[in-house]
């Protein structure tokens, strides 16, 4: 996104009074713009086609259309590859955070989140890079993960990476940052992020969060036990 454009959101979510929450705060920051609101999954998709937002914050559970099948939509929709989707979710509640990201999600955020943590989420998925950071989120990509690491064969999969792109596509399974895989490897932050990229294009993965998923889909990282 060029630097000083505002960033343009659209909202998902069934209820007006979140909703109108939502938009409240985001309307309050000078360099965020909110473009419209969608009380469906269905809605979100048809708004998300005629603005073109750079982030969507999509609830999961909504009529018509559920945000997990909106979110495959809008990623798999020619246009909007650029739309990044910010999924809200339930810990406790929501078993489908794995699908949502397997769908095109970029990343998600608990529902009981502060303004200030979700003002940060939102400015990180509209830089390009996935939420994949906090440990909430390891928690819960190696739980819904867990189970699904077998019915994948990593070998056939990672054939096109190179050893160096294997290694980066395991750290970034591990949620580290383009910085710290370059201290990691003693490579340069360049260097390390178009390995990134590299693989990405290779993989066929829309964003970071995708390589997450094949991280562990390939076993590349495994689950550990829950903290």
């Amino acid at each position: 996104m060029p630097a000083g454009q505002a960033i343009t959101v659209l909202l998902a979510d069934d209820q007006a009074l979140v909703r109108s929450g939502f938009k409240m705060l985001l309307d309050a920051e000078a360099d965020i713009t909110v473009v419209g609101e969608a009380a469906t999954g269905a809605e979100a998709v048809t708004l998300a086609r005629a603005h073109r937002p750079h982030v969507v914050l999509m609830d999961i559970r909504m009529p018509v259309l559920d945000g997990i099948d909106a979110t495959r939509q809008i990623a798999t929709t020619r246009g909007l590859q650029t739309v990044r989707i910010l999924i809200l979710t339930t810990y406790d509640t929501d078993a489908y955070v794995y699908d949502a990201l397997a769908a095109g999600a970029s990343g998600f955020l608990l529902k009981d989140a502060g303004p200030a943590e979700l003002l940060h989420a939102i400015r990180v998925i509209a830089a390009g890079d996935a939420l994949l950071a906090p440990r909430i989120t390891r928690r819960l990509i190696a739980q819904f993960t867990a189970a699904r690491t077998a019915h994948y064969t990593a070998e056939h999969r990672l054939a096109v990476l190179t050893h160096r792109e294997r290694e980066v596509l395991a750290l970034v399974g591990q949620g580290l940052s383009n910085d710290e895989i370059a201290a990691t490897l003693t490579l340069s932050s360049a260097t390390a992020r178009t390995h990134v990229s590299r693989a990405m294009v290779k993989l066929g993965a829309r964003d970071r969060a995708q390589l997450v998923v094949i991280a562990y889909q390939t076993g590349l990282v495994t689950p550990g036990p829950l903290p």
